[in-house]
């Protein structure tokens, strides 16, 4: 990541934020980060704009396919939606001294760090309202999160607007599959579509807490529940939905552990070409799979970054 010179007073000290943050007070800006602080900062709003970014044209593609104009307005002012909350995370991150040209219309493709899930392509609007209900519900309790613990001021600020946006955009496609699943033709769409997302999307939430590399973003309050607590949060929201429109996912309620237990192997091997999962798999094979990014990730970042580049040639730059 490229960041620009900053003027700001210097950082402050590890000691410094800590008591800051036991103080109760927030983070405003670069005055009251260490270097540790600033770079767990940046990691964290890097992943939630570049989500918000490529989620644009993953649904653009899929909007193609709207029964009616209406319902393509609906899409589109979704995908609006998702680059306004890209714009906020990648504003604060020039706030935080990186160089947002070089972040967004510059960068390598497989550098942009979004979810594995959205590398797979949605080719209907059935799998596009699917992702509304499976793919904007986990965006909807990760920043729902960040919104209620994060120790960054102007992020949790912002989030006030994203946070009810993503709640329109969760109800779009609950609306569409209650609908949908009316007909057993729709309803067996539907099964097929949440058959390879649903897994998909329990690995939206990252590496299981016993894995996870990235401790600060509990110890600063950038978010305030681990990995599988936010997993576990997503099927509470999801499993009952899915019973209601009798949707099968392959996770149950265990009263006696009291939570949700997956029913599959969990990692599991991902055809992408057949959109199927075949069996146990290791996190460090979903590790490789997540770094060497899925069929659409050249596509959907050479859409966005198009026009900048063409524009940049034409000025020589």
């Amino acid at each position: 990541m490229v960041a620009k010179p900053s003027e700001d007073l210097a950082p402050w000290t590890e000691a410094q934020v800590r008591a800051h943050l036991a103080a109760g007070k927030l983070v405003e800006g670069l005055r009251h980060m260490s270097p540790k602080y600033l770079e767990g900062m940046r990691r964290i709003l890097t992943v939630s704009a570049d989500t918000e970014l490529v989620s644009a044209p993953s649904y653009l593609r899929a909007a193609q396919h709207a029964p009616a104009l209406n319902n393509f307005g609906s899409a589109m002012s979704i995908i609006q939606d998702e680059l306004a909350h890209a714009h906020i995370g990648y504003r604060l991150l020039g706030d935080l001294g990186v160089d947002m040209d070089w972040l967004i219309y510059e960068r390598p493709a497989k550098q942009f760090k979004y979810p594995y899930a959205f590398d797979v392509p949605l080719n209907s609007w059935v799998e596009l309202v699917c992702a509304n209900a499976l793919y904007d519900q986990a965006g909807f309790v990760l920043l729902s999160d960040v919104f209620h613990s994060s120790t960054f001021g102007p992020w949790k600020r912002a989030l006030a607007k994203v946070d009810k946006e993503e709640t329109f955009h969760l109800r779009h496609g609950r609306t569409w599959l209650r609908k949908l699943t009316r007909d057993p033709e729709g309803k067996a769409e539907v099964q097929r579509a949440v058959d390879w997302m649903f897994i998909l999307t329990l690995e939206w939430f990252g590496l299981p807490d016993s894995l996870k590399k990235h401790a600060e973003q509990l110890d600063y309050g950038f978010k305030g529940k681990s990995n599988d607590q936010l997993r576990q949060e997503w099927m509470s929201a999801v499993l009952p939905f899915t019973e209601e429109i009798g949707i099968e996912v392959p996770a149950h309620f265990d009263p006696e552990r009291d939570g949700y237990v997956i029913d599959c192997p969990f990692p599991s091997r991902f055809d992408e070409e057949k959109r199927e999962w075949d069996g146990a798999s290791t996190w460090d094979d979903v590790l490789a799979r997540w770094a060497r990014r899925g069929p659409m990730n050249d596509d959907y970042v050479r859409t966005l970054q198009r026009g900048y580049q063409t524009t940049a040639l034409r000025k020589g730059r």
